[in-house]
């Protein structure tokens, strides 16, 4: 990969990587900051790639995609935590 590509890329990867940290850090609910987070691993994972790329390692790609499978399994279970919590404050129990 060109180096002038490469630093396009990470320079584009960095402001997401920054918008993401505001969206955390602002809110103002919890499902904004889950969204921030859960796509924050997803820039994360586009480091992995562009890393992968330049430096030929493949090692990296397997990285990548653990680091895709964690995030997807930790945004279900925030959102699942956030669903309990919502139903618990309007008086709704659920059993499941």
């Amino acid at each position: 990969m060109p180096g002038t590509a490469f630093a396009v890329f990470t320079a584009v990867l960095l402001l997401c990587c920054a918008l993401c940290l505001y969206r955390i850090g602002r809110g103002p609910t919890a499902p904004d900051r889950t969204v921030g987070i859960d796509i924050l691993g997803t820039v994360v994972v586009g480091f992995c790639a562009l890393l992968s790329l330049q430096t030929g390692k493949d090692y990296l790609m397997n990285v990548a995609l653990v680091w895709a499978l964690v995030s997807f399994i930790g945004t279900l279970a925030l959102a699942r935590y956030l669903e309990l919590q919502h139903s618990h404050m309007d008086g709704q129990h659920s059993d499941e």
